[in-house]
């Protein structure tokens, strides 16, 4: 399997749907969340738990300082990065996420 994208409206239960299939599948979390890459904005931007985050490797979620600048081609860049050095390993992908990401 290549990547697994899993898209939807907030609060749908993306973020669950995401954690069992990582599981299941020995995959990982590549976070495709507009507001979830800034660190300091847990409430706002719904992050997963850190007890989700500590049983499945979560990637691009606190990455980037909220005045910091960050586009889409930018998120492109990390998230390709991510997925290759995930595949590499033999993992997984799941992309999940709202946002036009």
């Amino acid at each position: 399997m290549d990547v697994l994208f899993i898209i939807g409206p907030t609060a749908a239960g993306k973020s669950a749907v995401a954690i069992e299939l990582a599981s299941m599948l020995g995959g990982e979390i590549v976070s495709a969340d507009s507001m979830q890459v800034y660190r300091g904005l847990d409430i706002l931007s719904a992050k997963p738990s850190a007890a989700d985050r500590a049983g499945i490797p979560h990637h691009l979620i606190d990455c980037i300082d909220p005045g910091e600048h960050f586009d889409v081609a930018r998120y492109v860049a990390l998230a390709s990065t991510a997925i290759s050095e995930l595949r590499a390993r033999g993992g997984v992908p799941v992309v999940v996420g709202g946002s036009g990401m």
